[in-house]
């Protein structure tokens, strides 16, 4: 049974995104927000928003950021407006499902009023986990293009041993730098000793700080304060690769003439094929999964 996907919007990511979906013999896929492409560049139906069969469709794919809080897509290749509003979504057959890079609170009030099926796709721990290979790459490139030292004998710092912290950790010692991870669990310091990497807790990151050449932070709130910045060395670089507005009292770094930089969305920028890849992939087995279940019933 062939499953209708309109991708609605979307960056460079959703060209390989939008390839990958195609194939898949049971997927027809429609876009919105394409028109400055050439119709041919990816062989398939492009419509705008309003032409759109919305009562007929299986899958919704939006941009990484969602909608704004008006209902707003992103399309960085069409230069039209697209609004979804929540009549809109209210037209969605209650089976389809709703995919985002993030959710905020107008798509999940819109999509929970319509009973449809809401799934931000960058809180699943998979994406996240192979999102963190590109954003430790472009994380290298930006400290290369931003310093003059080799990271190889560098003292990187790292903020956060999550999911991207801990890719972050073993690319960076796998140059040849001098790691410490901060982290504020006794179970994630345990693990980072048992590496072989020094890890100190939050409380101990003023002091830490004082020995850094590159402070990368992957905490999205605030801790890398004035206290922590005021023990940096005048030639130390942060990276903040936290989501908007990052984790960085970024006008205390400026203050102190430390340049800080809020690194964001690496995976679409470093490498667009590698992530489009990953979030069809994921999609994909999504829906299939969803079906099996329509099937069984």
């Amino acid at each position: 049974m062939n499953q209708l996907i309109a991708v609605i919007g979307g960056d460079a990511r959703y060209l390989e995104l939008i390839r990958k979906l195609r194939l898949d013999d049971r997927n027809e896929v429609v876009l919105v927000g394409y028109d400055q492409l050439e119709q041919g560049f990816t062989g398939l139906k492009q419509i705008e928003l309003k032409d759109l069969p919305a009562g007929q469709l299986d899958a919704v794919i939006l941009p990484i950021r969602g909608t704004d809080s008006e209902g707003r897509a992103e399309a960085v290749f069409s230069d039209q407006e697209i609004i979804l509003s929540k009549e809109w979504f209210k037209s969605l057959p209650e089976q389809a499902a709703v995919f985002t890079g993030i959710a905020n609170a107008y798509l999940t009030d819109a999509s929970a009023d319509a009973g449809l099926e809401l799934i931000p796709l960058m809180n699943r721990d998979d994406i996240a986990i192979y999102n963190s290979i590109p954003t430790a790459e472009g994380a290298i490139m930006m400290a290369i293009e931003n310093t003059d030292y080799t990271i190889h004998s560098a003292r990187v710092l790292v903020t956060g041993y999550g999911r991207v912290g801990i890719t972050i950790v073993n690319k960076f010692q796998a140059l040849g730098a001098h790691v410490t991870a901060v982290s504020r669990s006794a179970n994630e310091l345990a693990r980072i000793a048992e590496t072989g990497v020094k890890g100190v807790s939050f409380e101990a990151l003023p002091e830490a700080a004082r020995n850094t050449d590159i402070l990368i932070n992957t905490v999205p709130s605030r801790v890398i304060t004035e206290e922590v910045i005021r023990e940096l060395p005048a030639h130390a670089l942060i990276l903040d690769l936290a989501s908007k507005p990052g984790g960085t009292d970024f006008d205390y770094a400026s203050q102190r003439g430390i340049k800080a930089i809020l690194a964001k969305s690496l995976p679409g920028l470093v490498a667009p094929k590698t992530s489009g890849s990953i979030l069809a992939d994921v999609i994909n087995q999504h829906l299939k999964e969803k079906q099996k279940g329509v099937t069984a019933e």
